[in-house]
């Protein structure tokens, strides 16, 4: 990835986590972060991973949420960076930190059996 790619990645993060912040209601939306924007070379394309915390269905109903919204966010972000263009925002729904706390529970369960087998092969 390129430098300009990962300054404009950076940028276009910074200003929709502020929009996001500004314009969309905890209550309604849930809280969400963006979690990595990744620029095409070309930068006419942004892909845009969020996370949200919340169940599946409050996350699902978020995502078509912001998935609704897209155009206004886009304009916004165009109004408050200083690009040639507004890149075409492309967005995920970041599952990383799942997958990390079931990782975690799994390792907490191996770990709690394996101390339960110690204890009763001292027996």
């Amino acid at each position: 990835m390129s430098v300009r790619m990962e300054k404009v990645g950076s940028l276009i993060k910074e200003q929709l986590s502020k929009i996001f912040q500004k314009n969309f209601s905890m209550s309604e939306y849930g809280f969400i972060t963006i979690t990595d924007v990744l620029m095409t070379p070309d930068l006419k394309i942004a892909k845009v991973y969020i996370s949200v915390y919340g169940d599946k269905n409050k996350k699902r109903k978020s995502f078509d949420m912001i998935e609704a919204q897209k155009p206004m966010i886009r304009s916004m972000l165009g109004h408050s960076i200083r690009l040639k263009f507004t890149p075409e925002l492309i967005f995920y729904l970041d599952e990383t930190i799942d997958k990390v706390m079931r990782l975690e529970k799994l390792f907490r369960k191996i770990h709690e059996e394996k101390g339960n087998n110690d204890d009763s092969a001292e027996l």
